[in-house]
């Protein structure tokens, strides 16, 4: 058994253990070549990737605060992507989105340790969870593809639960699925105001991993840059 007073421990996926970053980016690779956008005036790949990670990460920010429902959160940072090329194509963004979702979750870059910290943890017998902002559908796809369903016992999603991440409700569902409490259960995310004030909020111990080196806001439980430091933790 663990030796901590941990007994539930609940990761975050994107950016904490599926390397979003490498994953997108290979994705809008595929369809800025599938829909030949060099040739609608897009030719700086590098610059577009820019573009739409900053709507993709303004859009999320404004839909995990309940200003945005998922439906404009999917084609919208699409649709303003394309627009600073001058190209108003309502229905081009839309397939460019279906065609970004159905084909990120089969991309399985992960950060380095994952699947050893994931066994080690199985073999100290934690109940390992999942709480993620990501849609149901797409987020048990990047699971499967890299080979991390088998480990997480509960799988919540914002989508799922109908909260999100900081909401002291989501955590309250995980909470019930998992069937345990926050003084047993350690919030572990890259993200400060989404997992580290969330769990916070939650009454739980958290983990913020800095994969980026950043100057931390909000005061985790634990900081850590790379997933081998929890070896030291739990």
């Amino acid at each position: 058994m663990s030796s901590t007073k941990y007994q539930h421990i609940f990761f975050d996926l994107d950016h904490t253990i599926w390397d979003f970053e490498t994953n997108s980016t290979e994705t809008l690779l595929d369809l800025h070549h599938h829909f030949k956008l060099a040739e609608k005036g897009i030719s700086d790949f590098d610059l577009f990737t820019q573009r739409y990670n900053y709507h993709n990460h303004r859009l999320w920010d404004r839909y995990s605060k309940g200003f945005i429902k998922q439906e404009e959160l999917r084609w919208k940072r699409m649709w303003l992507t394309l627009l600073e090329y001058k190209i108003a194509d309502e229905v081009l963004s839309k397939q460019m989105s279906v065609d970004f979702l159905r084909v990120l979750p089969t991309k399985k870059k992960l950060f380095p340790h994952t699947k050893e910290l994931l066994d080690y943890l199985t073999e100290k017998q934690y109940q390992i969870h999942l709480i993620t902002n990501g849609f149901e559908a797409v987020q048990h796809a990047k699971l499967v593809n890299s080979g991390l369903k088998s480990y997480f016992n509960q799988i919540i999603t914002s989508e799922g639960s109908n909260h999100v991440k900081p909401q002291k409700e989501i955590f309250d569902f995980a909470f019930r699925r998992a069937n345990t409490h926050a003084q047993e259960s350690i919030m572990i995310g890259d993200n400060l105001d989404a997992d580290i004030q969330g769990g916070i909020n939650a009454g739980m111990d958290t983990v913020f991993v800095n994969h980026v080196n950043a100057n931390p806001h909000i005061k985790a439980t634990y900081e850590i840059f790379s997933l081998k430091d929890l070896f030291q933790i739990l």
